[in-house]
């Protein structure tokens, strides 16, 4: 295996939204970046994909959201809850408030941040690179990740090491870095189907058999629904009929029905997603630092996963870029990152646990609930 040898400011081990915007922002600041990714540079279908009117600020402030714009974004103009193919609640935008939040696929997303990083010298970017291990200083202080690409054997020198790699990170656990594991009661499950004509953009609530069903409006002509499920219940669910899962969907949406029988045919149309959050007692170490679903997974409750993350690197571009010019990168200096974001982190993994045990409190008011809150599970659907 050949070896190989670079020298940065910083390396990024993550190329989702979070680790991008990171990148753009340090190579914009002139600080020697290298972004490393296992994929190949397409996003993976399912992620998080819509942002706040803060992200979008944030993508404004630095010439990034019309370039997103250019390659498709999709406002959301309301968010209605169902029941019985009638609304029974809206959410429309606030005064001076323009959406109540944008799709912006990932793909799109992702590729214009980097395109826009590539144009800075400092940046440099790493796709199907695997990587195997963190090196340290003889002071103990994590200056260098190992890594694989193919047939070569990569060795990534540098002064701070980001951990960006989601939900299941690599550099957390080679850190060292504890993690405390929140399961929440349900997982989800995911398909998309092409919308039909006079499909608005919106997002679309129901309770089915007393768990969430959500239709996300997509950029591009599509419908992104999601089912919470019990957790666990997934391998017993596919071992009944399909039609288990779509009959909601049927009977509250019968625009729907063609496209669904067309594209969801099987449990092979479905992608399953388990659900948990997560909290480390620390973010950062002597070189290091973790940021987004890394340090703090979010539930799909709300889509605040996108948005927290790419706050995260915001808030974080500005200080490790005056740790490189100032030569300080211990977990003292560094720490400013997390006493400036962790107590409003946990804030939203609060508003996440209070807003899905009170879902169903949207219809409550219509009284079209009565004696059908249950638990979703092989023996009530049907």
């Amino acid at each position: 295996m050949n070896n190989k040898t670079v020298d940065v400011d910083v390396c990024i081990v993550g190329a989702g939204p979070s680790g991008a915007l990171l990148s753009y922002l340090l190579a914009k600041n002139g600080v020697t970046t290298m972004i490393i990714e296992r994929g190949s540079g397409n996003t993976p279908a399912f992620r998080g994909e819509h942002i706040s009117a803060e992200t979008e600020n944030i993508l404004e402030e630095h010439q990034l959201f019309h370039k997103i714009e250019e390659k498709g974004l999709l406002r959301m103009e309301r968010v209605e809850f169902f029941d019985h193919g009638q609304v029974v609640k809206t959410i429309t935008p606030q005064k001076d408030e323009e959406h109540v939040g944008i799709h912006v696929p990932q793909a799109h997303l992702i590729s214009t941040i980097l395109e826009e990083a590539s144009k800075y010298d400092h940046f440099n970017h790493m796709v199907k690179t695997k990587g195997t291990g963190l090196i340290q200083s003889e002071n103990g202080s994590y200056c260098g990740v190992k890594a694989i690409k193919g047939e070569e054997e990569w060795t990534i020198n540098c002064s701070i090491v980001v951990g960006a790699d989601g939900r299941y990170p690599t550099v957390r656990n080679l850190a060292n870095i504890p993690c405390e594991i929140i399961k929440h009661g349900y997982d989800v499950l995911w398909a998309k189907i092409p919308a039909p004509a006079g499909w608005e953009p919106t997002v679309r609530l129901l309770l089915a058999n007393g768990q969430q069903l959500a239709l996300f409006t997509q950029t591009g002509g599509f419908v992104q629904i999601g089912w919470n499920i019990r957790e666990g219940i997934f391998p017993e669910l596919k071992k009944l009929h399909l039609s288990t899962i779509l009959n909601p969907l049927h009977e509250n949406f019968p625009e729907l029905k063609e496209n669904i029988q067309l594209h969801l045919q099987s449990w092979k149309d479905i992608v399953f997603l388990d659900v948990f959050s997560s909290k480390s007692p620390t973010w950062v170490k002597d070189g290091l630092v973790i940021i987004g679903d890394a340090a703090h997974t979010m539930t799909p409750t709300g889509a605040i996963g996108i948005n927290a993350g790419m706050k995260d690197a915001y808030v974080l571009a500005p200080i490790l870029t005056k740790a490189i010019r100032t030569k300080q990168f211990s977990e003292d200096i560094l720490r400013e990152f997390e006493d400036l974001r962790r107590d409003k982190v946990e804030l939203l993994q609060e508003v996440q646990i209070n807003e899905e045990k009170s879902y169903h409190t949207n219809f409550e008011q219509y009284s079209l609930l009565e004696n059908r809150i249950g638990t979703l599970t092989p023996q009530t659907i049907e």
